[in-house]
């Protein structure tokens, strides 16, 4: 008689292998259950080492059961967590989503090593660490980065907040749940506001276009100081020109063809927009050409209402300046063109010295930060080369990343 058991048994006896296995993962996943006055550390992690070898030749609902009978655990043997982690999500998530005792270690090695639906589990967990959203971000995945920022209960890095305003430039529906995370800066709104449509520019601005007044009434006296040294420490000289209040150049009207910047507008808008003239309204406006450029080119247009606030021009020298680029003021039905109505919108909510803010530091990112190591790094795409800690220079590697490249 032969001693071969069937191939499919569909009722396994009590003896049965079958049977034996399931009691015995039972029997040590309950073992490395037992609180600390019942079992110590040694006697766990070996017990876990045992149960680790018969989870990898288990089945998977085998492991599924076993996962469900540690989630609830405070405690947990690395070895299981590490197997279990990168197990089918259905079985991971049994772990991703009701254990608590999971160590930032545990989240950002799954992070690293499972698979996209294992990182969207991790992102949604509660009282995320920096450490942990960090590296769920640094996966560049556009799905997992939009359920982190809309985990309230997670924690975001300087780091962390930075990638995913670098990440949202592609996917730019990043843009929404990102303005609302607490720990965004203005200088990571001001660069987002490139790539922002409408409605996100609008918070933007509202919610960022902060006053200078305390960093003027702090540094009153410097402007003194600086002055008597002939303005000759160049790194000073930056900063307050950033925190002065006069916005126009008066060294540019001096070598300007144009006696002021109103009338640099006005002939635009009867010759149309030159290059040249479109320099010397940067210039005369206390700006690079470059920046001048990137303001007068944006489709959206709601940069030239800040342009004109921040340099005290008038609504009528915003229309002069909107039609020197040929911009349509209504539609071929009659309406006013909505381009032309939120740019006067945004003209009429911004103070001047907010839109100063806002202006100045653009300005200190597009052109006073772009060192030729850095202009080489924009051209090349090379962001190990930008200074992690010059917030100027990162954003302009993300603003004028692609139009370098074109």
């Amino acid at each position: 008689m032969s001693n071969l058991a069937p191939m499919i048994v569909e009722e396994p006896a009590p003896d049965t292998p079958a049977k034996a296995r399931q009691a015995l993962l039972k029997r040590l996943a309950d073992l490395v259950s037992l609180p600390a006055s019942r079992v110590n550390a040694f006697e766990r992690a070996v017990t876990g080492d045992l149960l680790v070898e018969m989870l990898r030749l288990a089945a998977p609902e085998e492991r599924r059961r076993v996962a469900a009978r540690l989630a609830p655990l405070a405690e947990l043997p690395n070895s299981v967590t590490r197997l279990l982690l990168r197990d089918a999500v259905d079985i991971a998530g049994l772990l991703i989503e009701q254990c608590a005792a999971l160590t930032d270690a545990d989240l950002v090695a799954c992070a690293r090593d499972a698979g996209p639906e294992h990182r969207r589990l991790i992102a949604g967990r509660r009282n995320l660490s920096e450490i942990v959203t960090e590296a769920l971000l640094a996966t560049e995945d556009p799905e997992v980065a939009e359920v982190v920022l809309r985990n309230a209960a997670a924690r975001l890095s300087q780091a962390g907040v930075e990638m995913a305003v670098g990440l949202s430039r592609q996917h730019r529906h990043l843009c929404a749940p990102l303005l609302k995370r607490p720990e965004l800066r203005p200088s990571g709104a001001y660069v987002m506001f490139w790539w922002s449509n409408p409605a996100d520019r609008r918070t933007i601005l509202q919610r960022f276009a902060v006053s200078r007044e305390v960093m003027q009434e702090v540094s009153e006296d410097v402007f003194v100081l600086a002055a008597r040294e002939d303005w000759s420490d160049p790194v000073v000289r930056k900063a307050l020109q950033f925190i002065e209040r006069r916005q126009r150049s008066r060294a540019a009207v001096d070598k300007s063809p144009f006696e002021s910047l109103e009338q640099a507008v006005a002939v635009a808008a009867r010759d149309g927009l030159s290059r040249e003239t479109a320099a010397e309204i940067a210039f005369l406006a206390g700006l690079k050409p470059l920046t001048g450029a990137k303001l007068m080119g944006d489709p959206g247009g709601e940069p030239l209402a800040i342009l004109c606030k921040a340099t005290g021009l008038t609504r009528l020298d915003l229309l002069n300046l909107w039609r020197s680029m040929r911009r349509p003021e209504a539609t071929p039905e009659g309406g006013l063109n909505p381009d032309w109505e939120r740019v006067q919108i945004t003209y009429e909510m911004l103070a001047v010295d907010r839109a100063q803010t806002v202006l100045r530091y653009w300005n200190w990112t597009l052109s006073s930060a772009l060192t030729p190591t850095l202009l080489q790094a924009i051209r090349d795409g090379d962001e190990e080369a930008v200074d992690e800690y010059s917030a100027p220079a990162r954003a302009a590697m993300m603003v004028l990343g692609e139009d370098f490249r074109r």
